[in-house]
């Protein structure tokens, strides 16, 4: 496995093209690896950035500003994802087995031998997140669920937090020379853009990864539709998540939901994909004291660095139409990178799609709706989303009952009486949604189905079971048909 350099440069044409060649090569053997034999390498893996300690930890907090307690949380999260898809990949169940043995006895016509199993689609494109430098980074999901699938990987670091990338490749490379990996299984690239489009290009990626902003994400998906051999681009893009407070839940706990609300908004800085920037509820009182009591705890909460200057300066930016915007009533913004709440009546918000567009940061807009139906209205015109939540008690239930058809409709993830921020890593979650939160909302990029992204669907006909892949010589196979 080949060494990094010390500190990552823009890798030219020619070395982007050589990891794609070496990830090819790899792909065969990779692939014919025994699954415990994969699974052994990514809990290798995971073992490999536990011993880098506080060194990486450090690391990441002097290039992220995202504070230590946060991030040796997130290197926990990422351990653990890889080692849940170890364990996945350990049983056969994953693969979705099919098998029918053939009958040649069946009249009038003879039945086939089928079995259907999954294999690997080939090299992979990683692109890397800013907002998680662990867990959606080098070391990430994506990562991840293609190895285990079976997938070399070519990882497209992210700028943002350069040398935080580097160990964490090298904790890669280290646990592939380990478990002995075919040499190419795992590579990394640097740069920007023009980087990121030479990868999504290249004849020898078969399929993308990403996380990121909704530009980005439908370029790379333009880009990989328009090549000779088009290829799935799984990208989750961006999403208000919106968050619908009915009545009876307003009267019944205004100030736990003004104080959940105001922590869920700000975590991170809002620097979250599942942070909840839009809040619906009926005019009246009880919504314009909960809406005063968040705008309240907002204040109280200092400005938090951003991850890099192109997220600060785009979220500065993003306040300053929505201040300058006179339809809007401002309850707090400042200066710089605080939190800031607007509202607006619910006919403006239905009539100006800018308003239902995602701004990255800790910043909301609450919707004011004159009734149920028009909660509804605002629920039918949100696009994909990652979440939605609704939060009620039981006088509530038949308007949750209305809303909950477009909410479904919208949204990957139904949250009640919670908040979206915060992504359980496990087997049942969902990690996606309809456009433009991803660009296939058949997938998710967390929890194990995840692997299904990079494997596609193969059936056997009438083969010898010696011939067969392992998982499908269950039952008796003849020879060749004469």
């Amino acid at each position: 496995m080949p060494e990094l350099v010390s500190h990552p440069i823009v890798s030219t044409s020619q070395e982007i093209a050589s990891v794609c060649q070496a990830a090819s090569q790899a792909a065969q053997p990779y692939a014919a690896l025994p699954a415990r034999d994969r699974a052994r390498f990514l809990d290798r893996i995971a073992q490999q950035l536990e011993c880098l300690g506080e060194a990486l930890l450090q690391t990441a907090n002097r290039e992220t500003s995202l504070p230590l307690a946060r991030l040796t949380g997130e290197r926990s999260r990422a351990c653990a994802q890889l080692r849940m898809f170890g364990a996945l990949i350990r049983h056969d169940a994953w693969l979705d087995v099919r098998i029918e043995p053939g009958d040649p006895a069946r009249h009038p016509v003879a039945k086939l031998d089928l079995r259907r199993t999954q294999i690997p689609l080939g090299p992979v494109a990683v692109f890397a997140a800013s907002n998680f430098p662990f867990a959606f980074s080098v070391p990430g999901g994506d990562t991840a669920s293609a190895l285990a699938a079976g997938c070399p990987v070519v990882v497209k670091a992210h700028p943002g937090h350069p040398e935080t990338s580097r160990l964490a490749a090298e904790a890669i490379l280290r646990a592939a020379r380990d478990c002995g990996v075919p040499e190419g299984t795992f590579g990394i690239v640097w740069g920007g853009p023009e980087t990121g489009r030479a990868l999504a290009l290249d004849n020898n990626v078969y399929a993308v990864g990403f996380t990121g902003s909704l530009r980005a994400g439908r370029t790379l998906f333009d880009l990989a539709a328009g090549r000779r051999r088009p290829i799935p681009v799984y990208a989750e893009m961006g999403s208000v998540n919106p968050l619908f407070v009915l009545p009876g839940a307003l009267v019944a706990r205004g100030e736990a939901l003004a104080q959940g609300y105001s922590d869920s908004l700000s975590l991170g800085a809002g620097q979250f994909c599942t942070n909840p920037g839009v809040l619906v509820g009926l005019e009246g009182l009880a919504f314009e004291t909960l809406i005063d009591n968040v705008a309240e705890r907002l204040k109280r909460i200092d400005p938090s660095p951003m991850l890099y200057d192109g997220i600060c300066d785009a979220y500065v930016a993003g306040i300053g139409r929505l201040y300058e915007d006179r339809r809007l009533v401002c309850h707090f913004a400042s200066d710089g990178t605080a939190a800031a709440l607007f509202s607006v009546d619910a006919a403006t918000f239905l009539s100006d799609p800018i308003l239902r567009e995602e701004l990255f940061g800790p910043a909301a807009i609450a919707v004011r709706c004159v009734n149920l139906d028009q909660m509804r209205q605002v629920a039918e015109v949100l696009e994909g989303q990652l979440t939605a939540t609704v939060h009620f008690e039981d006088s509530d239930v038949e308007a949750v009952r209305m809303l909950l058809p477009n909410l479904v409709r919208m949204a990957g993830r139904i949250v009640a009486n919670g908040f979206p921020t915060g992504v359980e890593v496990s087997p049942a979650m969902q990690h996606g949604g309809p456009f433009p939160a991803t660009t296939d909302s058949r997938s998710t990029s967390v929890g194990t189905a995840a692997i299904l992204r990079f494997v596609r669907p193969v059936a056997f006909q009438d083969f010898p079971s010696s011939m067969l892949p392992t998982e499908l010589r269950y039952g008796e196979l003849a020879e060749f048909p004469a």
